[in-house]
């Protein structure tokens, strides 16, 4: 079976460079060790190697389609929801009393690295019910509690959200699905929910949409939007009644085309029993939480992808033989034998970019999970400032991955050559299916917009402050090791620079002009991205001096101090472009509407 990840990188990132044996210190985690997460690893790359990356091909090359008002999938996915409920996935990380087993975040999202990196098109059918479930047990009621997440845990019924409609995309505020009350307390639902992931398919028997709407005479914008539980099949007495929730196509996607993607509509011909998670008006905030998490789901489906297609390219490059060394007299000998494409230089480089862009990107999704365990656990002042930096680093957790994850296995497929545009190997797969991350949650573009909009300026800027007091920690200790001392310079000296862009950028907020303050919001993404993952690689650095166990080979330790420097080569020095287009002073995106552009 060819390699798709790495366990003992995954390993290292969680055990050394995180440290996350801390989080299983906390009461809610005690049942868990640095051995117990090690048998959680290892299981879950069994299940992976035997019921995931077998059908990753046959997933793309027979994907899922709309029949008679039915979407048909592969047949594992029914196997993959049995097992998931039978071995504990689903549910993983909830309360004992909702029937979890209060996995910490941090090492569930490890797990789902591992599957995810076998099948990028399985996991988001698991994660949605997690998802949803989950969403139920913090804030609907015990009634909604008992009736649905049972079920959902078991593997029998799956979950998703519903939010997008036709005519309003990603402007949730312009959303038109209505709700009106019934005497028995429930509600009608009508209207169309577009690109619901996991919305129909064959590996369960119900699904639960956690449905946004608008209640009769609710506020406009997103201040009137509610959120309902509607199930396609309602359960009375034991027997499923369909609840005209109608499936009425599958969108044919470029990539991930084992992975369902529905249009819905609701009560287009009878009632579409909805009932309301907690108050009115307030769904928006409660479907934040499933938003965030999902976010950070997409960001590591994104890393994961990238991974797999890293290790398909490494090994074609230690197979392939093509061309001769470059003597240092600037010819070739043409009397040896072709060496491996391993060996010439650019394709090296091609190789570090992919490893640094999805190790770096794993990295800071592990950072991430860590922050919401201590989010959930910890003392008051250390969740809330865990709550902020988890904030601040959600939208560069997700774009990040999506958008050089993009650029990671574009590389692959050149390092493949040809071949790695023909449909026999599995990177022109792996380029279709990434594609969609830098649009899943919010477009990359959204992203930058609530980085820079919202996230860099809350609370009077205390959560860039945190993540600036974080990176400086690693930089004062990494300028104690020798080696590391001119990396931590320049991780210093890109610091600054985005003190630079915001120091400029703010002139605009002061007057007011948001629309120029946030006009290259995802230029500034592009450089607080690179220096969020320049640190990461600097921890990763420091860990490689340390060797703080035995757990791992000599080589291994050199392979990942040799990615940093690739890094801080070529990759860091990208904050310069991105600096001076955020500093330039024209503003041609911005100009008035009827000047003639794009003509």
């Amino acid at each position: 079976m060819a390699k798709y990840m790495c366990l003992d990188t995954l390993k290292f990132f969680l055990f050394e460079v995180h440290e996350i044996q801390s989080v299983f210190l906390y009461k809610k985690h005690l049942e868990y060790s640095k051995d117990t997460a090690l048998l959680v690893l290892d299981s879950t790359k069994e299940w992976a190697d035997q019921d995931f990356y077998p059908y990753i091909k046959e997933m793309d090359e027979k994907p899922v389609y709309f029949k008679d008002g039915k979407v048909y999938s592969h047949p594992v996915l029914k196997k993959i929801f049995s097992e998931a409920g039978q071995n504990g996935f689903l549910g993983n990380y909830f309360e004992e009393e909702d029937g979890g087993s209060q996995m910490p975040f941090s090492l569930a999202n490890a797990s789902n690295h591992i599957l995810e990196s076998a099948n990028n098109h399985i996991p988001g059918y698991l994660g949605l019910t997690n998802g949803a479930a989950h969403l139920i047990a913090t804030f609907g009621s015990q009634t909604l509690k008992d009736k649905f997440i049972p079920k959902m845990l078991k593997g029998i019924w799956g979950g998703t959200m519903a939010l997008t409609e036709p005519q309003a995309g990603s402007s949730l505020s312009d959303l038109t699905t209505g709700a009106e009350l019934l005497e028995d307390g429930s509600y009608h639902l009508k209207g169309q929910k577009i690109f619901i992931s996991g919305g129909d398919h064959q590996g369960v028997e119900n699904f639960v949409h956690l449905t946004l709407a608008r209640i009769a005479g609710a506020p406009p914008g997103t201040k009137g939007i509610s959120l309902f539980v509607v199930p396609k099949f309602l359960d009375e007495n034991g027997s499923l009644v369909y609840n005209n929730v109608e499936t009425v196509g599958d969108f044919q996607k470029l990539g991930q085309r084992g992975y369902s993607t529905v249009h819905l509509v609701f009560g287009e011909h009878g009632p579409s029993k909805g009932f309301l998670i907690g108050e009115p008006h307030k769904g928006l905030s409660y479907m934040f939480q499933m938003m965030n998490g999902a976010r950070i789901d997409v960001g590591m489906t994104a890393a994961s992808t990238a991974t797999a297609a890293y290790y398909h390219s490494l090994q074609y490059a230690k197979e392939r033989t093509q061309g001769r060394k470059i003597l240092n007299s600037g010819k070739k000998n043409i009397s040896e034998q072709p060496t491996l494409i391993i060996n010439h230089p650019d394709v090296r480089r091609m190789l570090y970019k992919q490893k640094a862009i999805v190790e770096g990107s794993l990295s800071l999704l592990i950072l991430c999970s860590k922050l919401q365990d201590i989010a959930i656990c910890d003392t008051a002042e250390k969740q809330k400032n865990a709550l902020l930096l988890l904030e601040l680093l959600t939208p560069i957790a997700k774009t990040y991955p999506a958008e050089m994850g993009k650029t990671a296995i574009s590389n692959g497929l050149q390092i493949l050559g040809g071949y790695g545009y023909c449909m026999d190997f599995i990177l022109q797969q792996y380029s279709r299916d990434i594609r969609i991350m830098s649009i899943y949650e919010g477009t990359t573009g959204i992203q930058s917009l609530d980085l820079l909009g919202r996230k860099v300026v809350m609370e009077n800027g205390k959560a860039l402050h945190l993540l600036s007091d974080m990176i400086l920690s690693t930089i004062q200790e990494a300028l104690g090791v020798e080696k590391l001392k001119p990396y931590a310079i320049k991780l210093s000296e890109k610091l600054k620079e985005i003190q630079e862009a915001l120091s400029y950028l703010t002139t605009y907020a002061v007057q007011g002009d948001y629309q120029n303050y946030l006009a290259d919001a995802t230029i500034f993404m592009e450089l607080i991205s690179n220096v969020v993952i320049a640190h990461q690689w600097l921890a990763i650095g420091l860990k490689t001096q340390q060797q703080t166990t035995n757990d791992f080979q000599k080589e291994f330790y050199i392979s990942k101090y040799q990615t940093m420097r690739y890094y801080f080569k070529y990759e860091l020095p990208k904050t310069k472009a991105a600096l001076e287009t955020l500093l330039n002073k024209d503003k041609l995106t911005v100009e008035s509407e009827d000047e003639p552009f794009l003509l």
